[in-house]
């Protein structure tokens, strides 16, 4: 069977990532200065191109399936200027793409901001770089300083997932469609429109989005692969084990099929103290609050606007990782937490570290061989 050209084993073969795992890993953030660690501490991320490919070979070694970048214009302020410096998603996906053999690297990219047939062909030569292994993250914004940046417009909540739906309903026309075509819509009103070379291998990229919203999970649950959902602290297991299911009963409902991915964010050490002194001391004690203050102040989260107990919590929480699932401990520990959620149906989670390229290999010798141990990897590369 095949839709739009494409055979329903050629998607799945996508959305496997190249990885018979059952539990898939990536590394979240690494295009950005600091990563998704708030901090101030001396050895935090560079997110500069050395250290990035670096990090790419080193994954690729060892089996990581796939890298996701952020999609960041400007930074947070602060003592560090989080996020201040960050290099553009889909340039860095096709300079990634091209010094590794295995990896997924995806694009995340502000449908807003893109025009959809340069987009299209922007990822069809990624594609086509990587020989398969290109992803497309789809967002549609919240940041308004950053769209003010662009003379773009935010618009309301509805409008930018009906907006998107267009814009990807252009996209995935280009990569499928032999003839040219028109397209009108409501944004857009497009002519003769002739889209060459297609995606890599007849097939198309994969496609994931965050949406949390109901009208931003149901935007996913329609046109993506991939459903992006962050599993707190506090969330029980019965809950993301329910979340999970919910949102593939939806997307059957479709005639569709999704996978679940969540978050992370790890400290891993050689035992739980050394782990929790760790994040203490870069999370609390070093954490670039002015930062952090105002990335939550531009979501009207405030002294003023939650008690002070609430706010605390909401606070400490976005210094670790914008807030991630925390995976903290020794090797044991982390990989328990990991099993658990591969249990309760994630198909995968993107992980960040304070510093990548110090702390990956760890996690990778001990962290990964008790997955592998566990049935829910294959054994582990050599670094």
């Amino acid at each position: 069977m095949s839709k739009g050209g494409e055979t329903i084993d050629s998607r799945q073969a996508r959305a496997a990532i190249g990885s018979a795992n059952r539990l898939k890993l990536g590394l979240f953030g690494a295009n950005c200065s600091s990563g998704r660690a708030v901090t101030m501490v001396p050895e935090r991320w560079s997110g500069g191109w050395a250290d990035c490919v670096r990090l790419a070979q080193m994954a690729d070694r060892a089996g990581i399936e796939f890298m996701l970048p952020i999609g960041r214009w400007k930074g947070y302020g602060g003592e560090t200027d989080y996020q201040g410096a960050t290099l553009e998603t889909v340039t860095w996906a096709c300079g990634l793409l091209a010094k590794t053999e295995r990896l997924t690297v995806f694009g995340t990219v502000h449908a807003p901001l893109f025009a959809p047939l340069i987009a299209a062909k922007e990822f069809v030569t990624a594609d086509h770089i990587g020989e398969g292994r290109f992803g497309l993250n789809l967002v549609c914004g919240w940041n308004e300083g950053e769209f003010e940046m662009f003379g773009a417009t935010l618009r309301d909540h509805e409008a930018r997932y009906a907006y998107a739906q267009e814009w990807l309903d252009i996209v995935k026309l280009a990569w499928s469609q032999c003839e040219d075509f028109d397209f009108a819509g409501c944004f857009f009103n497009l002519k003769g429109v002739c889209a060459k070379p297609k995606p890599f291998g007849g097939t198309r990229p994969l496609i994931m989005n965050a949406g949390a919203s109901p009208t931003g999970q149901a935007f996913a649950i329609r046109n993506c692969d991939a459903l992006f959902s962050n599993v707190s602290l506090g969330i029980s297991f019965e809950q993301t084990v329910q979340h999970v299911e919910n949102v593939k009963v939806l997307a059957r409902q479709y005639g569709r099929e999704i996978d679940v991915y969540t978050v992370g964010v790890v400290t891993c050490r050689p035992t739980a103290r050394e782990a929790t002194d760790y994040y203490r001391h870069c999370i609390f004690e070093h954490a670039d609050w002015a930062a952090v203050d105002n990335i939550l102040a531009m979501k009207n989260i405030t002294p003023q606007t939650h008690a002070p107990e609430e706010f605390r919590r909401i606070r400490e929480h976005q210094a670790n990782g914008m807030g991630g699932l925390p995976l903290l401990g020794d090797p044991d520990m982390v990989a328990g937490e990991l099993a658990q959620l591969a249990a309760s149906g994630l198909t995968g989670i993107a992980v960040s570290f304070v510093n990548y390229l110090d702390e990956l290999p760890y996690f990778c010798a001990e962290v990964l061989p008790r997955l592998a141990r566990a049935g829910l990897r294959a054994k582990p590369g050599a670094l």
